[in-house]
């Protein structure tokens, strides 16, 4: 009988540690995929998502007045900094403090910009349109218009897509070229949705380290509101492009 219970307790103690070994092994391969999907980079003051090969950021006036040869020579570990979206308005008549000295500076250093539009729920889409295009002057090379929708303002969501849809139509009549839509991913599943998957989307979402939460497929991701960069005295959002340059390049205005 005792020869049976320590053949038991033997056994009880072998499954254990074999238990402990594979639960052990399936937590190593978790992390490990982990650091697989994202580095941290010290210099940038952020995490950086491996497999893309084209990084950004965005700027406004919140980054203040910036030293864009700077920014654009910065190079940590093979990773620089190719494109910037640049707010350019907002509402009906607002436009950046910062725009038009972004907009001519960040060309002039090499950067591939493109220009944003804060959108008010609130307002009129033509009128906000009009205002955008009253204020970009956009050249070859260029990356298509955005529109910025983040927030409701208590406007109901029917009403929201008839205005952003306004917005896209009139941007693109003058411009000749399909504009992007940047939003959070929860913002556009909740209020936005399927009407506007035609659209290249600017993705913003910061929990996963791979990819953005959503179905549909994206042009950027922007997977960060905290890094810092040379020449900007203020945190800056990070973006990575999914896609190569040549694909960039296809995208960019001709």
């Amino acid at each position: 009988m005792r020869k049976k219970l320590k053949i038991r307790k033997w056994v009880f103690w072998i499954l254990a540690l074999l238990v402990l070994a594979i639960v052990a092994i399936i937590n190593f391969q978790f992390w490990r995929s982990r650091e697989d999907r994202f580095v941290r980079y010290q210099e940038f003051g952020t995490d950086i998502p491996v497999n893309y090969s084209i990084h950004g950021i965005d700027v406004s006036w919140h980054q203040g007045r910036i030293n864009w040869p700077m920014v654009h020579s910065m190079e940590v570990r093979g990773v620089h900094l190719d494109f910037v979206f640049i707010k350019a308005t907002e509402g009906l008549g607002r436009v950046d403090a910062q725009f038009r000295r972004n907009w001519d500076e960040a060309r002039d250093a090499g950067m591939i910009r493109g220009a944003y539009h804060y959108f008010l729920a609130t307002k009129s889409g033509r009128a906000q349109a009009e205002n955008f295009l009253a204020t970009i002057t956009l050249e070859s090379g260029d990356i298509p218009p955005v529109i910025d929708v983040e927030d409701t303002y208590g406007v109901r969501d029917t009403l929201i897509r008839q205005r952003v849809k306004e917005w896209l139509d009139v941007v693109q009549t003058s411009t000749g070229v399909k504009p992007l839509i940047y939003t959070s991913v929860d913002f556009y599943d909740r209020h936005l949705g399927r009407m506007f998957d035609d659209y290249p989307l600017w993705a913003a979402h910061y929990i996963q380290k791979d990819r953005p939460r959503i179905a549909r497929d994206w042009s950027f991701w922007q997977h960060s509101e905290s890094g810092h960069v040379s020449g900007i005295n203020a945190p800056v959002d990070f973006n990575v492009f999914f896609g190569d340059s040549l694909a960039l390049k296809q995208l960019l205005l001709p």
